[in-house]
């Protein structure tokens, strides 16, 4: 039993990494690594991921099978240190830190220093010889357990400590003495008595457990359950929580600690990139609460900084890391991110991890890696994480604008933004999600402000590092990020950001530029991204082991560019509803939708061919010959029905109606559920003189442009077989006349679009008069689960939370349900008809995930926004070099 509870790692230890980060937790798992490949770990054990389940079965409880088994996971602590847990005269503490499978940076809770009471910081007083050193981890491990286990407002402790800094006109922790010390102590267990009812627990076997359960209980935390949201990982994974001897970088000027990486994680460069402190603990370096040196005497230089790098002040130990680093980054082959500890001259590692990085940076480290021999082409293509691909297909600051310079921090996440300030977390959720663009600007950031660092366009922070908490979790989310800009001051009781005598209230627009640091006044216009180099020579790898196409979803001349431009190989979906919205057109649209008769109704389409096929030959010469499908009108007719006065006025006068007959037509055609009402085949077979106009203008295009052009063209909403072949005989009836007229003839194809569960269930029969399938996941997303995508954000955050869905269904498809619908589609329709093509043409086209389900399905294509589709490629690539 206690092996199953607890698995224990370092000193004389039997090697557990086998177990994987599955059950031991990433942390846990390489600690264990490290330890077994002969690295400096301090000892300790690991409670697994399936204990997480248990604590929240038995309602927030420890199981007694797991207290009982402490003692064992202390003892084999106890023995590789020489020193006792409790032990007055020679004690021993530990960190109690979450480990989720995938790194989750800052979002679950960790305890320091615990083991320490009014006993044991008397004996650690006398065995280190440095009392400061054992009231200054006493008063840390007092704020990090009232505030994590015993949820008090860190800020009580904070508040505290900035008073005694005053009274005693010091600026700095470091400060303070002993005495200053010992008395802040008291101080905070005065605060968790007066907060909680109850003295501070002194017993350090209580403090390990209400720890352990508090790193639990981080798990479901607000930040925690929304980071979870964000990258797709699954609530029942649970977090393992490690338990480790304690090595202190805080008992002096020979201790530090830090924070690095093995190669920057912002340019991919080859060099070692981060931060120290001397005389500190680890909390100092990522919360920002000090600000920290260079580990390079180069990276000093660069930014012109005063204070010594570990380079120059601990040469020793710094060449001993570096050693470290390059066998790190053997033995995992990807850059690391790694914690370490100098304790009096000796270093600890404390944790390695795959480094976050930049999309930039990404691109460059799989092809360094590739040309050093680390990894292969399919590796290096499997490595870089498409959606952070995002990153790079947006636009820069241009950087001919004039610019007013108010802050310069440290370019902590690259890329720009420009939108208004706003001063917490709710505020820039709630802007944001009224279509603001934001810049969340805060002192620090902490784990609680995750909500708000992903609804904002950019972060601004006055203090932190480049590893601090704002700037990793920016880098991760894509991003642009300026940390530690000291020159601004924040006044939350008057909503306003100061930088000197100037200030700029809640609402004004600053523009960041996470490459360079700078903040500016006002809006700074941008420029396009130049997808070369490193990212051109990744998706060429990509398309190499790539089977599935990518296609855009585009409509308009400057989206068809924009596909061309990022590899689209054809369009997948070209929306014609989306092009009579015009000013020009809309009027024409609506005199044809309320026409009382054929006759009024060609009228309106008459003056609208001349402009469908004109869009049309304008997509067919941006796309020169590459497949383009186009699906036949397809609106919910509210969305194009008029309601002011005066285009009530406009539309009678152009259908000749009036103004009371045209309301009486209104009120004839509203519909209660328009979504499911008269739109899409429904209404071209009511109507048929609207396929034929726009087959005519398809043919007719087409023919003009003769560039090869073989149009798709996709007959929308069938739930029959005899709804396709109604509106195809329209269709193939057109041709026959244009080609008749021209006296020429191009290849076409009719399909439809597969987006009601009835056509997939009768795919077999639908595939009879088709030439193609495009499985329309958003609207099949819809009906099939019977939920309104306009409406579901109300509720689908909680049934994600619940695990009800394992993602938002219109994000990533729903595999069971919608997928099993397009599986049956894609089998029934192939059977009937070998050959045809099958592809998605819904938002699910852009989903790394989705991607994955329709390359186990062998669909011929997928189709995103344009914006996306490198994303779809690289993603692609990876689903073939996955299925196998």
């Amino acid at each position: 039993m206690v092996a199953r509870l607890l698995v224990p790692f370092g000193g004389s230890a039997p090697a557990a990494h086998q177990l994987g980060k599955q059950h031991l937790g990433g942390k846990g798992a390489n600690l264990a690594e490290m330890a077994a490949i002969g690295l400096p770990v301090p000892p300790g054990f690991i409670i697994p991921t399936t204990l997480c389940a248990r604590y929240y079965e038995a309602g927030g409880r420890l199981p007694d099978t797991l207290l009982a088994a402490l003692a064992d996971g202390l003892a084999h602590i106890e023995r590789e240190v020489g020193m006792g847990f409790g032990n007055p005269e020679n004690p021993l503490l530990v960190s109690v830190r979450s480990g989720a499978r995938v790194s989750m940076p800052g979002m679950m809770d960790t305890v320091l220093n615990l083991g320490l009471n009014d006993e044991t910081v008397a004996g650690l007083a006398r065995r280190s010889a440095n009392p400061r050193f054992a009231w200054d981890s006493y008063r840390r491990f007092l704020q990090m357990y009232g505030d994590v286990v015993l949820g008090l407002d860190h800020y009580l402790f904070e508040d505290a400590l900035e008073l005694m800094k005053d009274d005693r006109g010091v600026t700095l922790d470091t400060q303070l003495s002993a005495e200053d010390l010992q008395a802040l102590v008291a101080d905070y267990q005065a605060i968790i008595e007066k907060e909680t009812g109850q003295p501070f627990p002194q017993a350090p076997l209580t403090q390990l457990e209400g720890a352990i359960g508090a790193v639990f209980g981080s798990w479901r935390s607000d930040r925690a359950s929304v980071y979870r949201r964000l990258n797709d990982i699954p609530e029942s994974w649970g977090t393992a929580v490690t338990v480790q001897a304690m090595v202190f970088g805080n008992m002096g000027e020979t201790s530090a600690t830090g924070v690095a990486f093995t190669r920057d994680p912002a340019t991919g460069e080859k060099r070692i990139f981060g931060e120290y402190l001397i005389n500190a603990q680890g909390e100092d370096v990522v919360a920002g609460i000090r600000t920290p040196q260079y580990l390079t005497r180069a990276a000093r230089e660069k930014a012109s900084a005063r204070d010594l790098s570990m380079e120059e002040a601990m040469p020793a130990v710094f060449a001993e890391l570096a050693g470290m680093f390059e066998t790190l980054e053997r033995h995992y082959r990807d850059c690391q991110d790694i914690e370490f500890t100098v304790q009096e001259g000796r270093l600890w590692l404390l944790q390695t991890r795959s480094g976050k990085r930049t999309a930039k940076a990404a691109m460059r480290m799989a092809g360094d890696m590739v040309d050093e021999g680390l990894i292969s082409r399919d590796e290096a293509v499997l490595r870089v994480d498409p959606a952070v691909l995002d990153q790079l297909l947006h636009p820069t600051l241009d950087p001919a604008a004039r610019r007013q310079v108010i802050a310069v921090g440290l370019p902590a996440s690259p890329g720009a933004a420009s939108g208004a300030i706003v001063l917490d977390s709710a505020t820039a959720a709630e802007r944001a999600a009224h279509g603001e663009d934001v810049i969340l600007v805060r002192v620090e950031t902490s784990p609680e402000d995750i909500a708000g660092m992903h609804a904002a366009r950019g972060i601004l922070t006055a203090r932190g590092g480049m590893t601090s908490h704002a700037a990793v979790v920016a880098r991760g989310m894509g991003r642009p990020c300026v940390s530690g800009a000291g020159q601004i001051s924040i006044d939350m009781d008057a909503r306003v950001m100061r930088v000197g005598s100037h200030s700029f209230p809640e609402g004004s627009i600053i523009t960041l530029d996470g490459a360079s640091g700078e903040v500016m006044e006002g809006h700074i216009p941008t420029i396009e991204p130049e997808l070369s180099g490193d990212f051109a020579r990744l998706m060429e790898w990509a398309d190499g082991v790539r089977r599935m196409k990518v296609r855009a979803n585009a409509e308009t001349p400057e989206d068809c560019t924009t596909a061309r431009r990022f590899g689209a190989e054809g369009i997948g979906l070209a929306r014609t509803e989306h092009m009579f919205f015009g000013a020009d057109r809309i009027v024409h649209v609506r005199a044809m939708i309320l026409g009382g008769d054929e006759g009024a109704r060609r009228a309106a389409l008459a003056h609208l061919l001349p402009m469908q096929r004109a869009d049309f030959a304008e997509i067919f010469r941006i796309m020169a010959g590459l497949p383009v499908t186009i699906r036949l009108l397809d609106p919910p007719l509210h969305e194009f029905l008029p309601s002011r006065e005066a285009e009530i006025a406009e539309v009678a006068l152009s259908a000749g109606l009036s103004v009371q007959a045209l309301r009486r037509r209104l009120v004839e055609l509203h519909e209660t559920n328009p979504m499911l009402g008269h739109r899409g085949c429904r209404l071209l077979i009511s109507y048929p003189e609207i396929p034929e106009m726009q087959a005519r203008a398809i043919f007719e295009a087409a023919l003009d442009v003769d560039q090869g052009v073989e149009p798709e063209i996709m007959v929308p909403l069938v739930a029959t077989a005899r709804e396709l072949e109604l509106v195809k005989a329209v269709i193939d009836r057109t041709a026959e006349a244009v080609f008749a007229e021209r006296g020429r003839r191009i290849a076409y194809t009719v399909g439809t679009m597969i987006e009601l569960p009835r056509a997939a269930l009768r795919a077999g029969d639908i595939a009879a008069h088709a030439g193609f399938f495009s499985f329309g996941t958003n609207d099949m997303t819809q009906t099939a689960l019977g939920i309104s995508r306009d409406d579901a954000g109300r509720f689908l955050g909680d049934y994600v939370e619940a695990g009800i869905y394992p993602r938002d269904p219109f994000v990533s498809i729903d595999a069971e349900g919608v997928g099993e619908l397009v599986a049956i589609g894609a089998e029934r329709g192939r059977a009937a008809r070998p050959g045809l093509k099958l592809g998605i043409c819904g938002e699910h086209g852009g989903d790394p995930a989705s991607i994955l389900f329709c390359e186990g399905q062998r669909l011929d294509y997928v189709s995103c926004s344009p914006w996306r589709v490198p994303i779809a490629r690289l993603a692609a690539a990876q689903a073939a070099l996955r299925q196998g």
